[in-house]
């Protein structure tokens, strides 16, 4: 069982708050908006429960279920609060029309968020080839990448645990790949495909 803490409460967070807590983990949900949150726990359950937004977060391992373009902010709200912790960046900054991304090879998401956070925190990029229906189905491959051996390992038992195949992409460097990823897929869903449907790898 793993502690978790989700930053929002939108689709993702939603999805992933509910496959953890149904697979026995403990999730805690933090909001800038508090209402929100706390109906997101009542509706979940289960023990989930709701932090104050700003303060240390409970779970071991804290998702950054934001938007793209909110998400260093927060981790630069929560500063040193989040020292030691895992961040999980699930974000995909599409830009204005979704024809390309806002970041560039080197300045990912997750890179930028790395710079923000404290020097103890370790950040993964993951989740973000996964959309919400899929999320709950389970049973697909799910793209993670990090500096971190010991980091991307914990998260990778979580995703396991939520009957996701992790894929170990390598360093945090490749996380702008997984961006490109992420549009990838929003873009063969968007031309024919539809929305349940995941990337995957076929291993021989």
């Amino acid at each position: 069982m793993t502690s978790i803490s989700i930053i929002g409460s939108g689709n993702m967070a939603t999805a992933i708050g509910t496959r953890a807590v149904e697979e026995g983990h403990t999730v805690e949900f933090l909001s800038r908006e508090a209402a929100k949150a706390q109906a997101l726990a009542d509706q979940i359950g289960q023990g989930t429960t709701v932090g104050t937004y700003g303060s240390r977060p409970a779970g071991d391992i804290v998702i950054l279920a934001v938007l793209a373009g909110a998400a260093v902010d927060v981790v630069t709200h929560f500063g040193e609060a989040l020292s030691g912790k895992i961040l999980v960046d699930i974000t995909n900054p599409f830009n204005a029309d979704g024809s390309g991304l806002d970041t560039t090879a080197g300045n990912s998401v997750a890179e930028q968020i790395a710079a923000a956070a404290p020097d103890s925190a370790e950040v993964v990029k993951a989740f973000n080839t996964l959309f919400s229906s899929v999320l709950k189905q389970g049973n697909v491959d799910g793209f993670l990448a990090g500096d971190s051996v010991d980091a991307k390992a914990q998260v990778a038992a979580f995703m396991e645990s939520l009957n996701l195949r992790p894929r170990d992409a390598g360093a945090l460097s490749m996380a702008h790949a997984l961006e490109w990823a992420g549009l990838l897929l929003v873009g063969v869903a968007r031309n024919g495909a539809g929305f349940d449907l995941a990337l995957a790898t076929q291993v021989a």
